[in-house]
């Protein structure tokens, strides 16, 4: 399977393309004139060279919706120079990569081979096992999928290297199965709706024998996340693709909340994978980009979760009063129709489930 990362790229513009949103007081203090593109770098890390608040990078090159969703690659040696002449400050991309083409991309699901060396938006190694397994989904979804209905040598759990049976095997399909568990329900805090349910990543399997409608088909774990047991089901192990779309504010107003942290802890950090409870039928898509606040609201809201609905249980109302504060970053990868997976980018403090999301 060709390992893949998320490649969010950027225009490669190479005429003055001015951002009239943007001034030189939006720039660091210490921006350089000019940066060549290295080796492990990412997108937001080069534009955190440049600008106070790096997803804004789009602006600065002048990009419209659809170069935002249609960017070209930007590669290690690639020369990008800053024009802070006129109080109005631009970028122009100098390609320098030896294997320059011209590339038409589309905002699809793709997959790329890392070969080809183009820098990522993000950090690929904090999401992408996020990007080919469902990890939201329906309960039919999930007990749709074939069981596993039995363990090697009859073990209560198993991991890599040991074989399961499994039933309902359809004919003629992929080789490589990805093995799941019904998770616990995303709950919105506010409408008490269930969102959908986590389906919990167990791990990998291969095909080693196929079943015959009565015999089981037998699979050896080729990768284990966590215990593998009888019950667990089986799904096609999908490519693993990207998405390329640049870091941009949603269009309409987006408010949501923090709704779970992987892990299933209640405080996360930088680079922490979070989900929220708004998705694709509220506006969300790859790429946006949302601030964090600690706001009053979600501070109640954690504090009747601590206490219950008992009333004589609860602390004063006056206990839980703050002001609203913004303190950092998220950056959304992944959306389903009610919630969306997002990697926090910048954070000054813990970030708190139930914490509020919204425009930046």
């Amino acid at each position: 399977m060709v390992k893949s990362i998320i490649a969010l790229v950027f225009f490669a513009c190479f005429g003055a393309a001015v951002a009239a949103e943007l001034g030189v007081k939006n720039l660091q203090d210490n921006s350089p004139d000019q940066y060549t593109v290295v080796k492990g770098d990412t997108l937001w890390a080069i534009s955190g060279r440049f600008l106070k608040e790096p997803w804004r990078w789009p602006e600065i090159w002048g990009m419209n919706r659809d170069q935002i969703k249609n960017p070209h690659l930007i590669y290690p040696g690639d020369l990008i120079v800053l024009d802070k002449t006129g109080g109005r400050p631009s970028l122009r991309l100098v390609k320098k990569h030896k294997l320059q083409e011209t590339v038409k991309l589309s905002p699809t699901a793709r997959s790329e081979d890392l070969s080809q060396k183009s820098i990522p938006s993000i950090p690929p190694s904090a999401i992408e096992p996020f990007l080919s397994q469902p990890l939201v989904a329906d309960q039919e979804w999930l007990n749709s999928g074939p069981a596993i209905v039995a363990t090697q040598e009859d073990r209560v759990v198993i991991g890599a290297g040991d074989n399961v049976y499994a039933l309902g095997m359809p004919e003629n399909e992929s080789r490589f199965w990805q093995i799941f568990r019904p998770g616990k329900p995303l709950v919105d805090p506010l409408t008490k709706e269930t969102l959908g349910y986590e389906a919990v990543y167990l791990g990998e399997a291969k095909i080693v024998k196929p079943g015959d409608g009565i015999t089981p088909t037998t699979l050896e774990v080729i990768k284990s996340n966590l215990e593998i047991t009888v019950g667990d089901r089986l799904f096609p192990a999908p490519p693993a693709s990207f998405t390329t779309y640049a870091p941009h504010a949603p269009d309409s107003q987006v408010k949501g909340r923090i709704i779970s942290a992987y892990g299933g802890v209640a405080e996360a950090g930088q680079n922490a994978i979070v989900t929220l409870n708004k998705g694709a039928r509220d506006g969300l898509e790859v790429g946006h980009v949302l601030a964090i606040h600690r706001d009053p609201e979600s501070v109640k809201l954690r504090a009747r979760s601590f206490y219950g609905n008992d009333a004589s249980q609860k602390k004063p109302e006056h206990d839980f009063k703050l002001p609203a504060e913004r303190y950092g970053l998220l950056f959304v990868f992944r959306t389903f129709d009610r919630v969306s997976y997002a990697l926090v980018m910048q954070t000054n403090r813990n970030v708190n489930v139930l914490d509020l999301v919204q425009n930046p």
